[in-house]
């Protein structure tokens, strides 16, 4: 996946534009801005365009037409999507409703005393599920690669505040592992995308909306090896204001420890296609996913 660098786009400059805006004005605004800057994107960001052209005309099966305006609608609500994790994150989400599909299942996680994993992917926005995980009363660790420039994240951290959360970063030294072992010993849940990989990472190839497409072991293989039980939980944007959340019920993945893998990763790729094919605009995974 050499396109995908383990970096996000963005500069501290055009957080903060949209953070003012959030504090004196809402989301209208900032949405409003965020018109043209989709705009930009639509034009001239053709590295990033292509492949979502591409998924929306040969996965989703969108006429050339639709794929165009598809693609300018990606971009639009995804940029909605990070501002309204900003908006969420520092406590100004009082315009947005959420509903939660499943939320049932990740309170049994809680009270079953073993602790978690909880596997999303680059579709919808999940993150804004911080709104459900205070209401887990449970301390909640999220794995993520250190793509985000240092000044873009102390700028943040400096915006969103405290939260009863934990940042494990993935580093080359495998201490991730061992952070990630503590956490579920401790029973706290861990949380994870598991669609995305750096060059070098072990991966597994299977069918993924009708051609095969490589996935990372390693969040499956935390799931085999610690045997916890796993559920996949996704966010999708259904109005300007309104998110609908879903969680799986939760599975532990027994057995031997390559055919755990196998079940976990093709559960994960099945539930993923379930939600794509319900809400197609929302995939955000800018490169060529199937290369």
């Amino acid at each position: 996946m050499p396109s995908w660098q383990g970096k996000s786009k963005g500069s501290k400059f055009g957080y903060s534009c949209f953070v003012f805006l959030l504090k004196h004005g809402g989301v209208k605004p900032a949405y409003l801005l965020l018109r043209f800057v989709a705009f930009y994107y639509f034009v001239f960001s053709w590295s990033s365009s292509k492949p979502i052209y591409y998924y929306f005309r040969t996965k989703i099966g969108f006429s050339r037409r639709k794929a165009l305006i598809s693609l300018y609608r990606n971009y639009y609500i995804f940029g909605q999507t990070l501002i309204d994790k900003i908006a969420v994150m520092a406590d100004l989400s009082g315009n947005f409703t959420f509903e939660f599909e499943g939320e049932h299942f990740l309170r049994e996680m809680v009270a079953g005393g073993k602790g978690g994993i909880l596997l999303s992917a680059h579709l919808g926005n999940w993150e804004v599920a911080g709104h459900l995980f205070k209401r887990l009363q449970t301390r909640v660790n999220i794995v993520m690669f250190d793509g985000e420039h240092q000044r873009i994240k102390e700028y943040l951290s400096g915006v969103t505040g405290d939260r009863n959360m934990n940042i494990i970063v993935i580093k080359d030294d495998l201490s991730h592992i061992y952070a990630i072992n503590e956490a579920l010993n401790k029973q706290e849940l861990v949380c994870m995308h598991a669609d995305r990989f750096l060059p070098g990472n072990k991966t597994a190839t299977v069918p993924f909306l009708g051609q095969d497409a490589r996935f990372p072991v390693g969040p499956f293989l935390l799931a085999a090896t610690f045997r916890v039980p796993v559920s996949v939980v996704f966010a999708f944007k259904e109005t300007s204001t309104h998110y609908h959340f879903f969680a799986t019920q939760p599975r532990e993945y027994h057995g031997r420890k390559n055919q755990g893998v196998t079940t976990a990763l093709n559960d994960f790729v099945y539930e993923i296609e379930q939600k794509i094919h319900r809400y197609p605009i929302q995939w955000f995974n800018y490169y060529d996913f199937w290369e």
